[in-house]
């Protein structure tokens, strides 16, 4: 019996070093790209949900409204595989900012916060600043699964291109 709860408080010991150490370093890839278009054509193109299938190589699918507050359900496509989750909009302020949280299991396993930050740097220029910020007990053990820049600045290019030929 003391052996068992000896193992148990090991556990849990490890598992709350592990949620606080990403808390204190969370896993936070970011990516930027600079697109010829004004802050609401990219804010247009980027919330047309429906059209996400035509152009987007990384958020294969996505429905629901971008509202703070409600839930999206949204599909990847990452290193091959694909995957659905249903993440809560955090933010929504049309022509600046997209925010929302997903988790993975429960809060505190695997939580990404994932943004899209719009910036005007002329009336029909902005820099699109695209990242994500990985908590959670299992963070620290995911490794190479929550690399995902590369899918990011490949959406990244795909939004520009679209945005960029209307």
């Amino acid at each position: 019996m003391i052996i068992a709860l000896s193992i148990l408080a090991a556990l849990i010991a490890i598992l709350a070093a592990s949620y606080i150490w990403s808390r204190i370093k969370p896993r936070t890839p970011q990516t930027s790209i600079e697109i010829d278009a004004s802050a609401e054509q990219v804010w247009s193109t980027l919330t047309d949900f429906t059209n996400h299938p035509q152009w987007n190589p990384f958020i294969t699918k996505i429905s629901g409204e971008p509202i703070t507050g409600t839930r999206l359900s949204v599909e990847i496509s990452n290193n091959g595989k694909t995957n659905t989750f249903t993440p809560t909009v955090l933010a929504a302020e049309p022509g600046r900012e997209l925010r929302w949280i997903g988790r993975f299991g429960m809060v505190g396993v695997v939580d990404g916060e994932h943004y899209f930050h719009i910036e005007t740097l002329t009336p029909k220029r902005i820099r699109l600043i695209h990242g994500e910020k990985f908590t959670g007990v299992l963070v620290p053990f995911l490794g190479k699964q929550l690399d995902v820049a590369d899918n990011f600045a490949a959406m990244n290019r795909a939004l520009k291109a679209r945005v960029e030929q209307q």
